[in-house]
C-alpha cells in the first residue's frame, strides 16, 4: 500500500466511520420500526360508512381481538358520506406509519367508475390489507307478495308487467347486480333508489315496493321475522345463512357472482412490514370462533386472505362494475 493511499485512509476514516454508524442506523431503523409498531399511539379503524352499518359492525367486532392481540387500544372511527369515499380519502390523505386504515364495503370498488374527481386513486393510494370476508346480496319480496319464485320475476318482467325493485341507492351493488341481470337476460325492470336499507326494508315490508335487493346483513332479519320471502341469491355458491335459497347461477344465469365484501386497507407507502403483521393479526382474530360466529351474524362470509389476494379480488371488482356502470349510463343519486 503506497503512502499516498495511507494517507487518503487516514483522512477519510473519520467520514467512513460516520457513513457506517449511519448505514448501521439506518438498517437498525428498518428492521426495529415494525417491530416497534404498534407501541407509539392508538390504531385507528376508520368506518367509511355511518355508525348501525355492517362496515360499522364488522369494524367494532375486530377492534376487540385485535386491541389484545396488539397490545395497543384499536379505536373506531365513523367517516361516512359519498359511498364510502369521504372515509377513503381521509385514510388515503392519513400518514403511512400504520397507525390509520379503512374498513370499507364492496362500494369501494365501484366508486371510481361513479364519482367524478376522487381525490384519490382507489387502485395505488389506498392497498389492501386484507379482504375480510364476502356475502351474498338477497333479492326477496314481500310474503304477501304474487312472486313465490325468480322465475315469476322473471315472467312478470319479460311480458312487461312493470316490475320495479328497490336498492340502498343508485351505483349500489345491488343495483349494479339488477342492471347486470337486466342486460344479460334481456330484463325489463325499473329501479328504485333508497337512502340506505333501513328506509328500503321499511317500504319492502310494507310491500310500498315489490323487490328489494340488500346483502345478507339488511335483508335477512325481515326473512327470519316471516315477512319477507327471499326468492334468489347472487353468489356463486348458496349462502350457508339461508342454504335453502337458490343462486342466480342455479337459476338460468349460469357464472352470475356479484357479493357484497368488506376488507382492510391502508395509505400507500404503509411499510410492507406492518402491512404484513396487520394482515397476520386481522386473520388471527378471523380464526377466533367467537369472532367468526359474530361476522356470522352478519351474513359475512370470512375469507381471510393475503394481501396480494385481496388486490387481484378488488381489481377484479373495479374492472367488472366498470364496465356495467358505463354499460348501462349508471348514475349516482
Amino acid at each position: 500500500m503506497t503512502t499516498t493511499t495511507n494517507k487518503w485512509l487516514l483522512k477519510a476514516a473519520p467520514t467512513l466511520a460516520a457513513l457506517l454508524c449511519l448505514s448501521s442506523v439506518s438498517a437498525f431503523a428498518q428492521t426495529a420500526a415494525p417491530g416497534a409498531w404498534p407501541s407509539k399511539q392508538p390504531i385507528k379503524l376508520v368506518a367509511v360508512f355511518p355508525p348501525g352499518g355492517s362496515v360499522d359492525q364488522v369494524a367494532r367486532i375486530l377492534s376487540q381481538p385485535l386491541s389484545q392481540q396488539l397490545g395497543q387500544t384499536v379505536i373506531v372511527e365513523n367517516r361516512g358520506g359519498a359511498s364510502g369515499s369521504i372515509g377513503a380519502a381521509a385514510v388515503a390523505a392519513a400518514p403511512a406509519d400504520g397507525y390509520t386504515f379503512a374498513v370499507v364495503f364492496d362500494t369501494h370498488a365501484v366508486n371510481p367508475s361513479l364519482i367524478a374527481g376522487l381525490p384519490y386513486d382507489t387502485r395505488k393510494d389506498l392497498p389492501p390489507v386484507i379482504l375480510i370476508g364476502t356475502s351474498a346480496m338477497v333479492l326477496a319480496t314481500n310474503v304477501g307478495s304474487e312472486y313465490k319464485t325468480f322465475a315469476d320475476v322473471v315472467a312478470a318482467a319479460k311480458a312487461k308487467k312493470n316490475v320495479s325493485y328497490g336498492s340502498i341507492g343508485s351505483g349500489s351493488l345491488g343495483h349494479l347486480a339488477m342492471s347486470l341481470l337486466s342486460k344479460s337476460g334481456n330484463i325489463d325492470w325499473q329501479h328504485v333508489p333508497y337512502k340506505g336499507g333501513g328506509p328500503l326494508m321499511t317500504d319492502a315490508v310494507a310491500g310500498h315496493v315489490p323487490l328489494a335487493i340488500g346483502s345478507v346483513f339488511v335483508v335477512k332479519p325481515h326473512i327470519d321475522s316471516g315477512r319477507m320471502r327471499p326468492l334468489v341469491v347472487t353468489t356463486s355458491k348458496r349462502s350457508p345463512e339461508l342454504p335453502n335459497v337458490p343462486t342466480l347461477a342455479e337459476s338460468g344465469f349460469v357464472g352470475f357472482d356479484a357479493p357484497a365484501w368488506w376488507a382492510i386497507l391502508a395509505p400507500a407507502k404503509t411499510p410492507p412490514a406492518i402491512i404484513k403483521r396487520m394482515n397476520e393479526e386481522v386473520a388471527k382474530a378471523l380464526k377466533n370462533p367467537e369472532i367468526a360466529k359474530k361476522l356470522g351474524a352478519q351474513g359475512i362470509n370470512i375469507v381471510g386472505s393475503t394481501p396480494e389476494a385481496a388486490a387481484t379480488f378488488i381489481n377484479k371488482q373495479i374492472d367488472v362494475w366498470a364496465k356495467v356502470v358505463k354499460d348501462n349510463d349508471i348514475k349516482t343519486d
